[in-house]
């Protein structure tokens, strides 16, 4: 059943508490980027914005900028980058035929360079990535 704080708040599951306080240790202690995905627009075409957020311990953010430039070189929708200030980063994506494939390429481009560090919310997305793809589940 549902549990409160004493002040009325809804008090949060243990696992879910333990994985926002690592979050905080790693935003503070490891070099990492938080991405948080969010929808922008749900009509035609569709938008989705990324907030990129640099932990404590990234000294360049020059990497979000060239890993951007050489996406967006490569991509056929429409995307723009706002530097907000030196540690955060707004991206918006266009959408084309194949939802949210942009915008999870530009996040494992992201999650490669951080050798797997990064930090990610889904917000606002409802996009469902399968988790256990099998080829030879789905082609013959």
């Amino acid at each position: 059943m549902f549990e409160f704080n004493a002040d009325g708040s809804l008090k949060l599951p243990g696992s879910v508490a333990q994985k926002r306080d690592d979050d905080t240790e790693k935003m503070k202690g490891q070099r990492c980027i938080e991405i948080i995905r969010e929808v922008v627009s749900t009509f035609s075409p569709k938008k989705c914005r990324l907030r990129l957020t640099l932990s404590e311990k990234m000294p360049d953010s020059s990497f979000v900028e060239n890993i951007y430039k050489y996406f967006q070189n490569e991509s056929e929708v429409p995307m723009k980058l706002a530097k907000i200030n030196e540690k955060e980063f707004m991206i918006e994506i266009g959408t084309c035929f194949t939802r949210c494939k942009d915008c999870n390429a530009l996040i494992n481009r992201y999650r490669d360079f951080m050798d797997g560090n990064v930090i990610e919310h889904k917000g606002t997305c409802t996009f469902e990535q399968a988790k256990n793809f099998c080829y030879e589940d789905y082609f013959d």
